[in-house]
């Protein structure tokens, strides 16, 4: 049955939801990064920041690949870091939160997961000026290295607005050989199927 939990905002829901998922999953994260991440989520929570506006197309979602050639081309060390930001924060919040769309694209979760892992360790290793540059660029050496698992921890929070039944069976398990998600094959054992490892190294070469 539905039921609905009153949060006093759209952040304080992701707060609590994030904090949960984070908790299910067993994955450690340094409290500004946890900060960091909720911003992010409510920010793409509005359709204007998560698409742009491209002349002659309307608003839409400009491929990743694009944002990385354009950040590697940046002529300024702020442009560089706002568009590397925004590659790790799309590929993050993609990956995290419409894995199904992702596994029936061309480009599945290894591609977004390169390419947010990518963003953020260049954005870690550039200069920082001031004590808010070196805040986050710990942050993002945290989303570095724990990219996969904070994917995970948004896959969870994704579940549990919208769970999972037996007919997302065989997505499920499309995920789990395409990407190895310890969630997706959690959820494999919870609906009855073991997955076998040789099963996704079949698949993996």
């Amino acid at each position: 049955m539905a039921y609905v939990v009153a949060v006093e905002s759209l952040e304080d829901w992701f707060r609590k939801s994030f904090a949960e998922a984070k908790h299910s999953r067993k994955v450690e994260a340094a409290v500004p990064t946890e900060h960091y991440v909720v911003q992010l989520l409510t920010g793409f929570a509005r359709s204007d920041r998560f698409y742009e506006y491209v002349d002659g197309s309307g608003y839409r979602l400009r491929p990743l690949a694009s944002i990385m050639a354009d950040a590697v081309e940046a002529p300024t060390l702020e442009e560089r870091q706002q568009m590397l930001r925004r590659l790790g924060d799309l590929a993050l919040f993609i990956a995290g939160f419409f894995a199904e769309y992702v596994h029936r694209r061309p480009m599945d979760m290894g591609y977004y997961s390169q390419m947010g892992e990518t963003a953020y360790g260049m954005l870690s290793g550039l200069p920082a000026t001031d004590m808010r540059g070196r805040a986050l660029a710990e942050v993002f050496g945290e989303l570095t290295a724990k990219f996969r698992q904070f994917v995970d921890v948004l896959n969870e929070m994704a579940h549990q607005a919208r769970p999972e039944d037996e007919r997302d069976l065989l997505r499920l398990y499309e995920q789990w050989l395409k990407s190895g998600s310890t969630r997706a094959a959690e959820r494999l054992r919870a609906l009855g199927l073991e997955p076998a490892e040789a099963a996704r190294s079949r698949y993996s070469h």
